[in-house]
């Protein structure tokens, strides 16, 4: 691969974004250990904490210096970009760029093209509960409005070694890294939704399918991590919870492995500099080697009738 100072935009794009994530993620563990996460209430059910504020201003001050013509849309809004000198992260991870090339699609990319989205603690509750291994740092890279390229960094994961922390990637025309992949099982259908948002539509959707097995987990980049490594075949979410932060990056990941994700409805979501937020019609989100067809097939009508009122 070429050095990193000519490799195309996306590509350094990911391997800053893959070192930048590791950092927040220790940012995330530093509060944690200090004992005070210092929660505000962003709204009902919608919590914030220092973790959240700080890793945000870790990974939005480091992308802007190295891309500063880049759109960055963060979760926690506008951020203080003055931050201390040792959360500024300016290497690349030189292995994505020796190991990969970048598809040809993608080469001539320019930042204008460009829209980086950015959950600095995707689990938040579980975050504030203990449930730690479920906690993400999300940056998706969307190109025209699509998701192209994601990074999933667990802060909590501990390694065989005993070290702690995983950063998984994806990109569409390359593929994933950072974990082994696994398929589900095959004798049995097994699903992962919301662990706090459900109501009888999001019910409704859910035993539509039939399942074996439920996985109630919160954060989206947990869930498609179900997928990824083969705990569950479908991620279905039938409400309008989460936002474009919360799926850019798990999508491209998903998608690079041979999967996909997109609303209740089948349709992809756009994550152009100009969209609003939510993801309004749900998440459908499906393992490599599983039909996303065959499960938007059993969805019923008030399903479909509640996740289109809402478009």
């Amino acid at each position: 691969m070429a050095c990193t100072s000519t490799a195309p935009l996306v590509m350094r794009i990911m391997a800053s974004s893959i070192q930048i994530a590791g950092r927040a993620g220790r940012i995330i563990r530093d509060v944690m250990s200090k004992g005070d996460l210092g929660i505000v209430e962003k709204a009902k059910d919608d919590l914030q904490t220092e973790a959240d504020r700080s890793a945000q201003r870790c990974i939005v001050a480091s992308l802007e210096r190295l891309f500063p013509n880049v759109t960055i849309i963060g979760e926690e809004g506008k951020t203080d970009l003055k931050v201390p000198e040792d959360w500024l992260v300016s290497d690349l991870n030189t292995d994505f760029l020796e190991r990969n090339t970048c598809p040809d699609a993608l080469k001539q990319v320019k930042e204008s093209d460009l829209v980086i989205w950015v959950d600095p603690l995707d689990g938040t509750s579980e975050y504030t509960q203990g449930f730690l291994e479920r906690v993400t740092v999300l940056i998706g890279i969307s190109v025209n409005d699509r998701a192209v390229g994601g990074v999933i960094h667990q802060p909590y994961f501990e390694s065989s070694t005993g070290s702690l922390g995983r950063t998984i990637w994806g990109v569409k025309g390359i593929g994933t890294g950072g974990f082994t992949p696994t398929r589900p099982p095959t004798n049995r259908f097994i699903v992962t939704t919301t662990r706090s948002h459900s109501d009888a539509i999001v019910q409704s959707a859910l035993d539509a399918v039939s399942p074996d097995e439920v996985l109630r987990v919160g954060g989206a980049g947990y869930k498609v991590l179900q997928l990824l490594e083969g705990n569950a075949h479908a991620y279905i979410f039938a409400s309008r919870g989460c936002k474009k932060w919360d799926t850019c990056a798990p999508e491209a990941v998903l998608e690079a492995q041979g999967g996909k994700l997109t609303d209740m409805i089948g349709r992809h979501y756009y994550y152009g500099k100009e969209v609003s937020f939510p993801n309004v019609c749900g998440v459908l989100g499906t393992a490599s080697g599983i039909s996303h067809e065959d499960i938007l097939a059993k969805m019923p009508e008030n399903v479909k009738e509640a996740m289109n009122k809402t478009h």
